[in-house]
């Protein structure tokens, strides 16, 4: 118990520290966001625009897919430009050619070198020094910008329209006809790109950078990495060896010998207890992730080839009823849906087993309301995001009912709402069986801690809940991350561990001392890093450089306990041996080990690859994100929610028997599909981007002349290739558990014959 007590203490400690950290760090966002003028004028007083102008543009943004279609300040989707850095070249450019005129009598491309250096210095000053005055709210811009953000804005106002001189472009971002029918909301989306790009070329007062951290990569105006940037770079760097050091040196030196494990029962203790009500009518849960998962991967096919055709599918004109845009929120909400949909089944499994082997009175009754919830709030988030993105939905009640414009936030505010109190009550229905087995006598411990990654879970996600249509972009920004990372990386990582310390001590194979221990050690090292980590999502944000430097530092941290995680895969992977009758659950051990696997390279390696400040200064929003992206969230939290639904599935149909010719078939198609895609096609092309950000800027690495080279072109017609093993290795795993479901008694194949390996 004593020992226990210091890691309870060593993890209240890390939740007290970091938690203030990102809390402290998160009123400096508030403080220092970009400011937002309330009006816009020139040097003689003529009005542009007004900050209701902008924010105006901002849900304009929204209501077209947002960070679905194209990005701003590096997050979002990636076929089309990073608007933020498009808008500051192209308005750069016309400024140039402007002066050119004026001063030469011939465009800038005409001038000679020492020509050309003059007005470069001249452009520099012009767009660097603020012009905003915080007393008056007030920005004014000289009348050669005002023009050149005129020039700017048309060109905009005609991609967003149907102007037929831009189609091949619009097919070249894979944007649909017409994106924004009406052109006063085109007007006023243009005046939100402008203050995107202003705060990106407009330096802090009494500070050498700008509002966002020199960020992007512009050489017009020597938009580079500050000297901050640099240095908590190598710091970052540093502390990595050295976490990695110092956990080597604990893990020989420090640990406790662990004591042996318990002698395997002679059955599986799980297989024993009478199934409840409430886990039998677990089926339809383990149905819908399945449904969702096999409807994801084919969104996530047409979205890989919009890249390749804009508009079309293999000929079909699919962008007139199903753009890039809505599939690829469908493609990501879907995930986010199944996922969490896995781990709430997990959850509700465990619930009548921590009860001591019985239901809460009216628990299959919360279980059915529960699954019908998620069904209407998925069902109505994908019409809501469908009418949002056909501008069918009135502008008034897009933010609420079709399209909140944030990537993995994309569901109208409505839909958010009835998620949130869907996970709200499922924390209810967990609860239900918890308390009373906390009363119970005895080691409670481990209880206690999926309990409190349970409660974290069900009220976390209410983080979602502190921004408006109208908030601050840095703001949203802050708040957003809090879902996407902090709820997502942090305390669904705790559940998970947690929840497999839980059963594989319920099934007798390891101690509870062992399992608790565990536990509780991950868990402080994941939020050591993971809650102040936060912040390496907001380098470029709006944000300043003390936010830089806990982002940097921290997230370092969050790659140190990966790198035991090969212990981890053999250690799930060896409980196979330590009973015959574990050879019924192999397939859901497989997962497990799979999760570790890609934590490791997806979220370890790949993550650390983009996490630096230098490094992400250069690649934030290109092709080597999603590389990162595909790899952690499919790799882990997929793998991890697939196993739990096999889990599952083996114990409410109990005389199933997996087809191991099929599962065998499924798994490695799945990470094979998943290492093609990767490695082939999706981190080839972010590094050509990543040369072509370093020595020509983001804007031109994002930009259609670059994408749209042949040789991009023939890395995303490779894609196809891992998406179609992807796919059939999908289809394989959910038939899987379909066919278990139905007809469990049909599904086996020589049990136990072949292994995982």
């Amino acid at each position: 118990m004593a020992h226990y007590r210091t890691l309870w203490w060593t993890l209240i400690a890390v939740l007290a520290v970091t938690f203030a950290l990102l809390g402290y760090f998160g009123t400096e966002v508030y403080r220092q966001a970009p400011p937002i003028p309330e009006r816009v004028v020139t040097g003689d007083g003529t009005l542009l625009m007004t900050r209701d102008d902008i924010l105006s543009g901002q849900s304009a943004w929204q209501s077209t897919g947002g960070m679905q279609l194209g990005s701003v300040w590096g997050h979002g989707a990636y076929q089309a430009p990073d608007w933020s850095a498009d808008w500051l070249h192209r308005e750069l450019v016309h400024w140039l050619d402007l002066a050119a005129v004026e001063r030469y009598g011939q465009p800038y491309e005409a001038l000679n070198s020492e020509q050309q250096v003059i007005l470069r210095q001249a452009v520099r000053d012009a767009y660097r020094t603020n012009t905003y005055d915080a007393a008056t709210g007030t920005l004014v811009v000289s009348g050669r910008r005002a023009q050149a953000m005129a020039q700017t804005a048309a060109y905009y106002a005609d991609l967003f329209g149907n102007a037929p001189e831009l189609r091949g472009t619009r097919q070249s971002y894979a944007m649909k006809e017409n994106t924004l029918p009406s052109e006063s909301r085109r007007q006023a989306l243009t005046q939100f790109f402008f203050w995107t790009a202003w705060a990106a070329g407009t330096e802090r007062p009494d500070s050498g950078a700008t509002y966002t951290n020199n960020w992007p990569h512009e050489p017009l105006i020597d938009n580079v990495p500050t000297a901050e940037n640099v240095v908590w770079s190598i710091i970052s760097v540093v502390l990595l060896v050295a976490g990695i050091g110092f956990l080597i040196f604990g893990w020989a030196f420090l640990r406790r010998h662990d004591e042996a494990d318990p002698p395997a029962p002679a059955q599986d203790p799980l297989s024993l207890v009478s199934l409840t009500p409430s886990q039998r009518a677990l089926g339809k849960y383990l149905f819908l992730v399945v449904a969702l998962f096999t409807f994801q991967v084919f969104l996530g096919g047409a979205v890989a080839h919009y890249t390749i055709e804009g508009q079309h599918f293999y000929g079909f004109n699919l962008s007139t009823y199903f753009p890039y845009s809505l599939l690829r929120t469908w493609h990501i909400q879907s995930a986010l849906f199944w996922i969490a949909t896995g781990f709430l089944a997990a959850g509700l499994f465990l619930a009548p087993i921590i009860n001591g082997g019985k239901d809460p009175k009216y628990q299959k009754l919360g279980v059915d309301v529960l699954f019908w919830a998620l069904v209407v709030v998925v069902v109505g988030s994908f019409i809501g995001n469908y009418l949002a993105i056909a501008q069918i939905m009135p502008p008034h009640l897009n933010f609420w009912l079709g399209h909140q414009g944030y990537e993995y936030v994309d569901l109208g505010r409505l839909w958010q709402i009835g998620k949130f109190t869907g996970v709200a009550f499922w924390l209810v229905l967990m609860l239900r069986g918890i308390v009373p087995a906390m009363r119970q006598p005895g080691d409670k411990h481990l209880l206690a801690l999926l309990t409190a990654s349970v409660v974290a879970i069900g009220l976390f996600y209410g983080a979602g809940f502190f921004y408006g249509e109208r908030t601050h972009l840095s703001i949203m920004e802050y708040w957003r991350w809090w879902i996407v990372h902090l709820w997502v990386e942090g305390f669904f990582e705790v559940f998970a561990t947690t929840a497999l310390a839980f059963i594989f001590y319920n099934m007798g194979l390891v101690s509870r001392t062992v399992a608790t221990g565990a536990s509780l050690a991950s868990a402080s090292l994941f939020l050591l890093g993971g809650v102040p980590g936060t912040f390496h999502h907001l380098y470029f944000a709006g944000t300043t450089t003390p936010v830089m430097a806990v982002g940097a530092t921290f997230s370092a941290l969050e790659v140190v306990p990966l790198v035991v995680l090969g212990y981890e895969a053999w250690q799930h992977s060896v409980l196979r041996e330590r009973a015959a009758w574990m050879a019924q659950v192999k397939w859901p051990l497989a997962c497990f080990v799979a999760v570790a696997f890609w934590n490791m390279l997806g979220a370890g390696v790949f993550g650390f690859m983009i996490n630096p400040p230098i490094s992400l200064y250069y690649i934030q929003g290109l092709n080597t994100t999603p590389v990162h992206a595909h790899s952690a969230l499919f790799g882990v939290y997929g793998f991890l929610a697939l196993g739990f639904v096999l889990l599952v599935l083996r114990y409410i149909r109990p005389q199933l028997q997996f087809n191991d010719r099929l599962m065998r078939s499924g798994f490695w198609l799945l990470n094979g599909g998943l290492v093609l895609m990767v490695f082939t096609s999706l981190l080839p092309i972010g590094l050509i981007q990543f040369h072509a950000s370093v020595s020509e800027g983001m804007w031109y690495a994002r930009s259609e002349a670059f994408m749209q080279q042949d040789i991009l072109q023939t890395l995303r017609w490779i894609r196809t290739v891992g998406d179609v093993v992807f796919i059939f290795g999908a289809l394989a795993v959910s038939w899987q558990v379909v066919s278990g479901l139905l007809f469990p008694w049909r599904a086996a194949v020589s049990p136990g014959s072949e292994s995982v390996a």
